[in-house]
């Protein structure tokens, strides 16, 4: 069983401890959801583990043939190749054969004739089929589109971030490595897409370690969950739901043992007072034992706080926003085409869908930054609005971060009519004291998501633009904003593919499907996905159109094989070759078994019997290919 062993890490970012004196093993089928809150140092660990940013002190201990894929939260890919390309550039070693067999083929087509060119590429060729590496291209271009990543040709350099981390995410699933690290893989993923990858997951191989926000996809594929907090980590046993409940359970029987220790210590302390000296073993023992207390007393346990943000707010009419025949295209992309709506106070509306489609594009139009090609946008009287963007606004690295929200208000009003100061703000948004004064440069990007939601907040609006905000922020700040916004009185209407933070915060839907293609739907997100399951074999069936007689297309020419089809050519004649000599020796056995053994006789048989039809087939593919060589 291949396992690794995480022994005494520490690593320190400035002044701060992330983590320190960490140990824990990941086994072979381990499922394990890395979660904290931001700055908690996971990313860290992540790149520690994988070697790309190593502890200051620790040891990783693992046998030498131990394989790490990682994907991180901004692949690092070359700009310059395509998408196909790209992915075949990652380490694994499948890619470096892959490698190594182009470079000998394209030496051997040079120089035919050259004997070192033919011995290079026939070790090449034998590593392709001792690693059985010619299935690679065709298992990339699989779970490419199931990733909708389908213009293979296209360059890294033209794609989106949320493209790119999808090519990431390709790169590290071929590579089946023994453990596979994810840093927020379902970041950028349509929820099909979401879909297949649990279950590509859930028949992994290999052990998984993953850092998500998205807390349905931890229920569904984490078996572990280790928590990185106050630098230490405690681990979990099952997914998400499970973690929740044991770690309430573990915290009120630490804060009971904390409360008996301190009625102890106390009782103990009076007697110290009378004056009780070490006349013998046994006083002595009792001043130890209190000795031992005392160190116990002021190690406070760190829990987690319960946080209530209750903040005042502007008075909303019942008019908020209004689409009338609203038309939007951008560039080839249709994004809405005389669509109306009526969004009123108090409504929790969720914009989901394919990416691409123009969701973000909607919300922009929705919050007036951009304009209709046709129709109009009609915004209550009363409307305060605050957009949390993908992107966030530009902020000075060298102002500390209570600067940063003293320049919107020292103190906001909540709705009890109490002022509540910045200091108690940050706290509440788990900000601890002592980072109050901290430059924004130090913070981690999460953090810095979470100090720019907070500003959003304390502007008190009553209509919420939220942009995908579960792409960045920790699942301890979105269970804060899910809380936040089931008292806020205003308009919430959000974009996002978290299931979970959809089911929490929205009861209608707007789903895009593209070319302007807009369902709605009232209820939880996850009660929708279910109703289109069910509908979708019926769906297929009702939609295919009927067919209009048109002119036959002039069918396309084949003239020569594509470089797959060569790999697959070169190859099919040696496993023809395979097949014969395993049909033969199935013969063999079948004239020297016994005639009254009837039941190997038909396990012999059914050998043969698939041996044939699988050359049969090969040949047939044979045939076929053998047209086009040149």
């Amino acid at each position: 069983m291949q396992t690794l062993r995480v022994e005494h890490l520490t690593k320190t970012y400035g002044e701060k401890t992330l983590f320190e004196d960490l140990n824990f093993i990941i086994n072979e089928h381990d499922r394990i959801g890395l979660i904290g809150t931001n700055g908690s140092g996971k990313t860290t660990l992540l790149n520690a583990i994988s070697g790309l940013d190593p502890a200051d002190s620790g040891e990783l201990i693992h046998a030498n043939d131990y394989e790490i894929g990682y994907l991180q939260q901004n692949p690092d890919l070359a700009t310059d190749k395509t998408v196909l390309e790209a992915v075949f550039q990652g380490s694994a070693p499948v890619f470096k054969i892959i490698r190594a067999y182009e470079q000998a083929l394209q030496k051997l087509e040079l120089n035919p004739t050259d004997q070192s060119a033919i011995e290079q590429y026939t070790k090449a060729e034998e590593r392709m089929n001792e690693e059985d590496a010619w299935n690679a291209e065709s298992d990339v271009k699989t779970i490419l589109t199931q990733l909708h990543l389908t213009e293979l040709d296209q360059k890294v350099a033209a794609l989106s971030g949320g493209q790119r981390k999808r090519v990431g995410l390709a790169q590290v699933l071929i590579q089946s490595p023994d453990l596979l690290i994810l840093d927020e893989p379902t970041n950028h993923l349509d929820f099909d897409s979401i879909d297949w990858l649990e279950e590509y997951l859930k028949n992994y191989q290999g052990a998984l370690l993953i850092v998500t926000h998205d807390r349905y996809f931890l229920d569904h594929v984490a078996n572990q969950i280790y928590e990185l907090s106050f630098g230490k980590m405690s681990a979990y046993q099952g997914n998400y739901e499970d973690f929740v409940r044991q770690k309430a359970e573990r915290q009120e029987q630490a804060l009971q043992q904390e409360h008996k220790n301190q009625q102890l210590y106390k009782k103990e302390l009076a007697w110290m007072k009378t004056g009780a000296k070490a006349r013998s073993t046994k006083q002595q023992a009792r001043i130890n034992r209190f000795e031992k207390l005392a160190d116990q007393v002021s190690d406070k346990v760190q829990v987690d706080q319960n946080i209530d943000i209750n903040l005042g707010q502007q008075r909303l009419g019942k008019k908020v926003l209004q689409l009338k025949n609203a038309s939007l295209k951008l560039g080839d992309h249709q994004i809405i085409n005389d669509f109306s709506t009526m969004i009123n106070a108090g409504d929790r509306i969720g914009i989901t869908g394919k990416n691409g489609a123009g969701k973000s594009s909607f919300l922009n139009v929705l919050a007036g930054q951009t304009p209709l090609d046709q129709g109009e946008v009609i915004i209550g009287e009363t409307v305060r609005t605050a957009y949390y963007r993908q992107q966030t606004e530009p902020i000075p690295e060298d102002k500390r971060v209570i600067n940063y929200l003293n320049e919107v208000a020292q103190n906001v009003i909540n709705s009890n009519g109490e002022r509540i100061s910045t200091t108690q703000l940050l706290e509440q948004f788990l900000f601890p004291k002592f980072m109050h004064g901290t430059l924004i440069r130090k913070l981690s990007g999460g953090e810095k998501r979470r100090l720019y939601l907070l500003k959003l907040l304390m502007m008190q609006p009553n209509v919420l633009f939220l942009d995908e905000p579960t792409n960045d922020l920790d699942v301890g700040t979105l269970t804060i904003l899910e809380n936040y916004l089931e008292t806020f009185a205003g308009t919430v209407i959000t974009v996002s593919h978290d299931r979970y933070f959809l089911d929490k915060v929205a009861d209608q839907l707007l789903i895009f499907d593209g070319d302007a293609k807009i369902d709605r739907y009232s209820g939880q997100f996850t009660d929708y996905l279910q109703l289109e399951q069910q509908q979708q074999p019926a769906k297929k069936v009702a939609s295919a159109p009927t067919p209009k007689p048109t002119e036959p297309a002039e069918p396309k020419v084949k003239t020569k094989l594509t470089y797959a089809e060569q790999i697959e050519f070169d190859k099919l004649e040696k496993e023809i070759d395979q097949i014969d000599q395993q049909m033969t020796e199935v013969n063999e056995q079948m004239s020297q078994t016994n005639g009254n053994d009837y039941l190997q006789l038909g396990d012999l048989q059914q050998q043969l019997n698939d041996l044939t039809q699988k050359s049969e087939e090969k040949m047939a593919r044979w045939e076929e290919l053998g047209q086009y060589v040149e």
